[in-house]
């Protein structure tokens, strides 16, 4: 026989935990995840604060002396107003400056390319799989075809025809990127088109694009957003390795990547910190995303025992 639970039982259970109660607390139970998104929040912060916090513009050719070029980190400028920390680059930039707003550039290509690539993939995906037949086959048979090739060989393809510039940057990510969130989406909007409410809303009568945007969409969501998350990181990266290869963003406008490729040609002259400290930053905001992003992965993985 069930047991009867009387009314003052009921009234001294705990309030039932929300969806967003439980999410926070088995996110924060990891300390590798807290201790990622504190590091990503400095990153962010430190990027966003470039231009209040930054001791230089790098961006501003008159407030840059040639023989302050290659400092070693700790040396002061000619008349001793200005101290260098992580020293200067071959362009006589202060390299902490140069460092701050790099971050500024690499997050920006970084969180525009996987948001439309987010919104573009995403679109695709439940088109392909709320309509099936030959659309399904259609769209799916593009997406293979664009994941055949290495993202860095058809950026670098992309870069090569449209030139130089952060906006082609972008385009280049974009153009790699959406075809993974459109699989994602794919696959996550089939398990849920079998379900009642997507045929309850059929049977209602309602528009598709009411019913993929305010009723797929919404349930399709928790995988999309872990995935865009680990791939920040990728875009990030991938930017910084087009940067360092020459065909990313313009020397005036210099990300990390940038910054790294600048100094590599004097790393055999001593000159090391040029590319070692922007490569640091790089490397930190990457692991930080990826710390983030894997325990997101496991946390709102809905195969997970809770």
């Amino acid at each position: 026989m069930s047991a009867i639970v009387s009314p003052l039982d009921a009234a001294a259970l705990p309030p039932a935990e929300t969806p967003w109660q439980r999410f926070r607390r088995e996110f924060f139970a990891s300390r590798l995840a807290v201790a990622g998104l504190v590091l990503m929040a400095l990153v962010v912060g430190a990027a966003l604060l470039a231009p209040w916090i930054a001791p230089q513009n790098p961006y501003d050719i008159g407030s840059l002396d040639i023989f302050d070029a290659k400092l070693p980190p700790g040396s002061h400028n000619a008349d001793g107003t200005m101290t260098y920390w992580l020293g200067t680059d071959g362009q006589s930039r202060d390299l902490l400056s140069a460092m701050l707003y790099g971050l500024r550039i690499s997050l920006l290509v970084g969180v525009v390319s996987v948001a439309a690539a987010l919104a573009i993939g995403s679109a695709v995906g439940l088109a392909a799989a709320y309509f099936g037949g030959r659309i399904d086959a259609l769209l799916m048979r593009i997406v293979d075809i664009q994941l055949s090739f290495p993202a860095i060989l058809l950026a670098l393809i992309l870069l090569a025809t449209l030139g130089k510039g952060v906006d082609k940057v972008i385009i280049a990510l974009i153009a790699v990127q959406w075809a993974y969130f459109a699989r994602a989406a794919r696959g996550a909007a089939l398990v849920e088109r079998g379900k009642e409410y997507i045929e309850a809303a059929q049977c209602m009568a309602l528009g598709s694009p009411r019913i993929l945007l305010r009723h797929m969409l919404p349930n399709c969501l928790p995988p999309l957003i872990v995935i865009a998350t680990i791939d920040l990181a990728h875009a990030i990266a991938l930017e910084a390795t087009l940067s360092f290869l020459g065909v990313g963003v313009p020397v005036t406008q210099p990300s990390l990547g940038m910054l790294i490729a600048n100094g590599f040609e004097f790393m055999l002259s001593g000159h090391y910190w040029i590319s070692f400290f922007p490569g640091i930053a790089l490397a930190l905001s990457i692991v930080a995303l990826n710390l983030v992003g894997d325990h997101l992965r496991d946390v709102l993985n809905p195969h997970n025992e809770r």
